[in-house]
């Protein structure tokens, strides 16, 4: 009996677990070059003294969906999207280097270039790009930033820096808890000539929210099938306990 009710127990933890990774692909299905994460289960046999008579399910989080996002046309010089394969490079709090497909970027007041949650983007020195007041910005397909400065003419035009974009193969690749993609040797990538950036354009997100709705009612008739497997065990223990009472 109490390996029935171990096991339902196990199960409906993980199918929270479960249930929290998709309800965190659901709740960004509207952030720009977000990846969704895909999660699984796994049987695993409880090791103990003696040989393993009870199995625990574990949820997994293999990876994350790499396919491209839809690209949507916003008009805003800022706004970059990649056109196929690749990643744009910004700098984490921590100083290493990540990969990004979220191109949403803003100029600060001191003129650095950042991602919409405040990420420095690389520049083609491996260093952070600043860009003067300008009076336009053009973002090439290569990533290279011509301005036209402040009182400047549209025919004095400023190269600043090239954004550094890189294509790493996607096995090299995992998200972490930052939400950004991290090579798993740590190694910092070199840049890639052939990712083309188009600007004005920003790519949506990768969820399916239809299917991650589908998922999460899945997911919730699961756990309520295990709920009441733990309650069926737990009342034919009871209706034991009083059958050896009552002997």
């Amino acid at each position: 009996m109490d390996r029935s009710l171990y096991i339902a127990m196990n199960g409906a933890k993980q199918t929270l677990l479960a249930q929290t990774a998709n309800a965190n692909n659901l709740a960004n299905t509207q952030t720009p070059g977000f990846k969704s994460d895909f999660e699984q289960f796994r049987a695993m046999p409880a090791f103990g003294p003696g040989y393993p008579t009870r199995v625990y399910a574990m949820t997994e989080r293999p990876g994350s969906d790499l396919s491209s996002g839809a690209l949507q046309t916003t008009g805003n010089e800022l706004d970059v999207a990649i056109n196929g394969p690749g990643w744009i490079s910004v700098t984490t709090p921590d100083g290493k280097e990540a990969y990004t497909r979220a191109g949403d970027l803003r100029i600060t007041p001191e003129g650095q270039l950042q991602t919409s949650s405040g990420l420095a983007v690389v520049g083609e020195a491996a260093l952070g790009i600043t860009i003067p007041p300008a009076r336009k910005i053009d973002i090439g397909d290569d990533g290279t930033i011509n301005i036209v400065p402040q009182g400047e003419n549209s025919t004095n035009t400023v190269i600043v820096d090239r954004i550094k974009l890189v294509n790493p193969d996607p096995a090299s690749l995992e998200k972490r808890e930052d939400g950004l993609m991290h090579t798993k040797d740590g190694a910092v990538q070199t840049a890639d000539a052939n990712v083309v950036l188009v600007q004005g354009a920003l790519e949506n997100s990768n969820v399916n929210p239809m299917a991650a709705m589908v998922e999460m009612i899945e997911l919730s008739r699961n756990f309520d099938l295990q709920s009441k497997v733990m309650k069926t065990a737990d009342e034919t223990a009871n209706s034991t306990a009083k059958i050896m009472q009552v002997a």
